[in-house]
């Protein structure tokens, strides 16, 4: 076990020549996903250092409508050191912003769009209501990816056609489940906090009982009493 202060997060946390999804969650040791409805309660310096780092690194941030709506997501806009290292690794400066709703139950003004230094992608079915679409239109690209449910399979061939093949998923916990039943998880990064809390947290993933999907331990970092785990999908 590495500490993370010693750490080179580039190499613990690296960007792959091929395409990879990863997920990034926080957990208390019992496996709540939230204290008091935000998972800010359960973080630390560690767990920002690495949250941090993983958003310098991406070519896109995938995250739900509900996260967005729950944690008041704001504009994704890096530090200028950040913004720095994307420039000197011939990232464009800025990661691109990808929202999944099927709803379309977003506020236009919410910063992650008003603030937006790039213009995010809202992932939608062709079922979404069309007065919602028509009132997120100025602030954001809204794709349509199936029918009447968001085809993630899909979403994700979208965002790769946009050169974007390192995909960072914040969640929440029902878009982790349905990429988990669509077998599009390359890498899951957790981030174990030592909190017990009880009472009716949600766990990091819901969604359709399937096949449980091996994966390996890829790299454990730990932070004072926080462990830093990042597994990897198994060769098949």
């Amino acid at each position: 076990m590495t500490d993370l202060h010693d750490a080179d997060l580039a190499e613990r946390y690296p960007r792959h020549p091929r395409p990879v999804l990863r997920i990034n969650f926080v957990a208390s040791i019992d496996g709540a996903v939230t204290v008091n409805g935000k998972s800010a309660g359960l973080g630390g310096p560690g767990d920002k250092l690495i949250f941090d780092w993983l958003r310098t690194s991406c070519d896109a941030l995938v995250v739900a409508a509900g996260t967005v709506r729950s944690e008041n997501y704001d504009a994704l806009r890096l530090t200028g050191p950040a913004r720095a290292w994307r420039r000197a690794h011939g990232l464009p400066e800025f990661p691109l912003m990808a929202v999944v709703s099927g709803s379309l139950d977003l506020d236009p003004e919410q910063l992650i769009f008003s603030d937006a230094p790039v213009r995010p992608l809202i992932l939608t079915h062709a079922a979404a209501p069309a007065d919602r679409r028509a009132a997120l239109a100025p602030v954001a690209e809204i794709v349509t990816v199936g029918e009447t449910s968001v085809d993630l399979a899909a979403a994700v061939r979208v965002l790769h056609g946009r050169g974007a093949t390192q995909l960072l998923c914040e969640g929440g916990p029902h878009l982790f489940g349905a990429l988990i039943a669509a077998d599009l998880v390359d890498e899951v990064c957790l981030t174990v906090s030592p909190r017990l809390v009880g009472g009716a947290a949600g766990r990091i993933a819901a969604g359709p009982d399937g096949p449980p999907r091996e994966m390996s331990l890829a790299g454990i970092l730990a932070d004072r009493d926080m462990l830093f785990l990042r597994y990897a999908r198994s060769a098949q």
